[in-house]
C-alpha cells in the first residue's frame, strides 16, 4: 500500500477537497474520532481553533493510503493500516478523520490527524515520518502478499519514468501518455553526445529544440506544447548547458512553433483532426456509461443503507421487547435473568453490526469490479489513441527529414524500419530459444540429482 503524507494547515480547504465529488465517483466519511462535531468541515474548524492557541501553523497531518491496482481491500484492512500508522507515528490519542474515495474502479483512503495534543497544547513532532511510513508500507505489502514495487526493495531500482504532478498535467493537456513522452526524452538524451545528435534524435520523435524564456533549452512538439528538456530528460540544468553550450543560437519558442507549423502538411493535420474526432465520438459514449454506472451504484448504496437501517430498527425493537417490565423486571434483576438478557442483546448487536459492515463491503466490492471492467475499456481507448498520435508524430518527423534531404523517400524509411523490426523479432526468438535450452538443461540436472 503506497502511503503519502505531509504536514499542512488550511483546514477548510482540506475538508472541502476530501468531501468533493469533482474528481471522485463516490465519497464516504467513514470515521470522526476525538471531535465534537459529526461533520468534517466543522470538525476541522475545531482542530483549527485549538491550533490557533499554539504557534503551530501546519497543525494537520494528512495522508493517503493507495492499495495496489486490483487489490481487494476491506474497511477492516484500511482501519488496521491506519491504526498501525498512527501507532508508528505516536498519534494514538490524537483526533482523527478517515474518508474513503472511489475513482475509476479503485478505492483509496485519506486519514487526517490533528497534531495538537489538547492536554499539553503542543504539536506532535513528526520527525522522520517518511522513513517510518516506508517501513509500514513494506509491512503492509508483505502482510497482504502483494507484489512489492522494486523501489521499496532497493532505491536504485526505482522506475526511471516517474514524473511530477506538473509533468502529468502538462501531458494531459496534450492528451499523451506521460510515460511515453518521458521515455522518448530520456532515450534521445542517452543516445546523443552533442547538440546536433540530440537535435536530430528529438526531431525523429517530433520534438524540436528551442531557447526558452525562463529556461536555457526547451523542446516544442508538433502541437506547440513546450517541455523543459532537463525535467523531462531527468538531468540537471548544468548537464544541459554542457551538452548544448551554444543554446543562445537556438530559435525562440515562437519562431520554432512557426517553423513547425510551416512544415506540417495539410494531410497530416487532417490525420490528427480525424484522430481527435474519433476520440471525441468514443469518449462521450464511455463517459455516459460511466455516469450511468455511478448513478446506479449510488442508488444501490442508498437502498442498501435504508434496508440495513430498517432491519437494524426491527432488531433493536425485538431485543428491547425481551427486557421484562414492571414487577417482572424487578424480579429478573434480583435473579440475574436481566443480566443474561442484556448480555445476549449486546452479543447479537455486535454480530449484527459486523454482518452489516460485511454486506456493505460486498456491495462496494461488486461495484468496484464492475467499474474496473468499464475502466479497462476507457484505458484501451486512451492507449489506442496515444499510439495513433505517436505514429502520426513519427510520420511528421519523417516528412521533415525528407524535405531536408536526410532520406530520399518515406518508403525507404518505412522499409528500413520494417527491417529493424524484423531484426528485433529474430533476436527475440533467438533469446527465447536459448532460454528454453537452459531450462531443459537445468531440468535434466534436477532429475539426475533426485535419482542420486
Amino acid at each position: 500500500m503506497i502511503l503519502k503524507a505531509k504536514e499542512r494547515g488550511n483546514a477548510p480547504q482540506l475538508a472541502q477537497y476530501l468531501m468533493s465529488m469533482r474528481d471522485n465517483e463516490h465519497v464516504e466519511l467513514h470515521e470522526l474520532r476525538g471531535f465534537v462535531s459529526d461533520d468534517l468541515d466543522a470538525a476541522f474548524k475545531e482542530a483549527e481553533a485549538i491550533a490557533s492557541q499554539t504557534k503551530c501553523k501546519n497543525h494537520l497531518f494528512s495522508m493517503s493510503l493507495n492499495p495496489p491496482e486490483g487489490a481487494h481491500v476491506s474497511r477492516e484492512d484500511f482501519e488496521r493500516a491506519v491504526d498501525q500508522i498512527e501507532g508508528k507515528l505516536g498519534l494514538d490519542d490524537h483526533a482523527r478523520a478517515l474518508v474513503f474515495h472511489e475513482k475509476e474502479g479503485r478505492r483509496h483512503a485519506h486519514a487526517v490527524w490533528s497534531r495538537i495534543d489538547s492536554d499539553e497544547m503542543r504539536a506532535k513532532n513528526m520527525s522522520f515520518y517518511k522513513q517510518k511510513l516506508m517501513d509500514v508500507s513494506r509491512d503492509l505489502y508483505l502482510e497482504h502478499g502483494w507484489d512489492m514495487p522494486k523501489g521499496m526493495i532497493d532505491r536504485s531500482m526505482r522506475n526511471p519514468l516517474n514524473f511530477s504532478r506538473a509533468e502529468w498535467q502538462q501531458a494531459n493537456r496534450s492528451k499523451q501518455d506521460p510515460k511515453m513522452i518521458k521515455a522518448a526524452f530520456q532515450e534521445c538524451w542517452k543516445n546523443s553526445d552533442g547538440t546536433d545528435a540530440l537535435k536530430a534524435s528529438l526531431e525523429e520523435k517530433g520534438f524540436f529544440l528551442a531557447k526558452g524564456d525562463r529556461r536555457d533549452v526547451v523542446a516544442v512538439d508538433v502541437r506547440g506544447e513546450t517541455y523543459s528538456l532537463s525535467r523531462w530528460a531527468g538531468v540537471k540544468a548544468k548537464d544541459v548547458r554542457e551538452r548544448i553550450p551554444d543554446a543562445e543560437f537556438l530559435s525562440s519558442v515562437q519562431d520554432t512553433k512557426a517553423h513547425i507549423a510551416s512544415r506540417m502538411t495539410d494531410q497530416l493535420k487532417s490525420y490528427l483532426k480525424e484522430v481527435d474526432a474519433g476520440y471525441r465520438r468514443a469518449s462521450p459514449a464511455l463517459e455516459m456509461k460511466r455516469q450511468q454506472l455511478q448513478a446506479r451504484h449510488g442508488e444501490e448504496r442508498k437502498a442498501e443503507t435504508q434496508r440495513i437501517a430498517q432491519r437494524e430498527q426491527r432488531e433493536m425493537q425485538n431485543r428491547a421487547s425481551r427486557l421484562p417490565k414492571g414487577f417482572s423486571g424487578i424480579w429478573s434483576r434480583i435473579t440475574g435473568k436481566l443480566s443474561k438478557i442484556k448480555s445476549q442483546n449486546e452479543m447479537e448487536a455486535l454480530q449484527s453490526w459486523q454482518r452489516d459492515r460485511a454486506e456493505k463491503d460486498r456491495l462496494i466490492q461488486r461495484q468496484l469490479d464492475e467499474r474496473q471492467r468499464l475502466q479497462q475499456q476507457i484505458k484501451k481507448m486512451r492507449e489506442t489513441r496515444a499510439q495513433e498520435v505517436a505514429q502520426i508524430r513519427s510520420e511528421i518527423a519523417a516528412y521533415i527529414a525528407m524535405k531536408r534531404g536526410d532520406v530520399p523517400s518515406l518508403n525507404k524509411r518505412a522499409q528500413s524500419n520494417e527491417q529493424a523490426k524484423s531484426n528485433m523479432r529474430r533476436r527475440e526468438r533467438q533469446s527465447a530459444d536459448r532460454q528454453r535450452k537452459r531450462e531443459r538443461t537445468r531440468s535434466r540436472g534436477d532429475d539426475l540429482g533426485r535419482e542420486r
